[in-house]
């Protein structure tokens, strides 16, 4: 790949589609199409709000975390390793940006115990590159991962 040229992640075939609805926004509840999901949002206090509810904030880190972690896996047995016991943890932060609008930046904290520090260096960055999230959030948002 030459430097500047961007891979091009998307989908080539539409597998499954996740469907919600959001009524009221942060301070409302969110559903699944399916039914599955049905829980009230709310602000944290931190961004005014009463913190009653989860948040879009802690729905992006579950779901990022267990795509991250699925992932991992999936490297990890396509290189012959056995992954039982690893954990992926996240953290989404929001703020401010520079053009008046909001941002996030995510850390992922990666536990791979049963593994010596190079191959799970190798077997985190393979998974980088295949996770649904990490491709759509590279080159919008920071990413960290730290790997313990």
């Amino acid at each position: 790949m030459t430097e500047g040229t961007a891979v091009d992640t998307r989908p080539t075939k539409i597998v499954y589609v996740a469907e919600a609805t959001a009524h009221g926004g942060r301070d409302g509840y969110v559903t699944s199409q399916d039914g599955r999901i049905a829980l009230r949002v709310a602000r944290p206090p931190e961004l005014g709000g009463d913190g009653n509810g989860t948040n879009p904030e802690q729905l992006f880190a579950a779901g990022y975390s267990s795509c991250f972690h699925n992932a991992l896996t999936l490297v990890g047995q396509r290189e012959g390793y056995d992954l039982t016991g690893s954990t992926v943890a996240a953290k989404v932060g929001i703020g401010p940006n520079k053009h008046r609008g909001y941002g996030l930046a995510v850390a992922l904290s990666v536990s791979l115990p049963v593994l010596d520090a190079e191959v799970a260096a190798r077997l985190v960055d393979a998974a980088h590159a295949v996770c649904p999230y990490s491709n759509a959030t590279r080159g919008n948002i920071d990413v960290t991962i730290l790997l313990g």
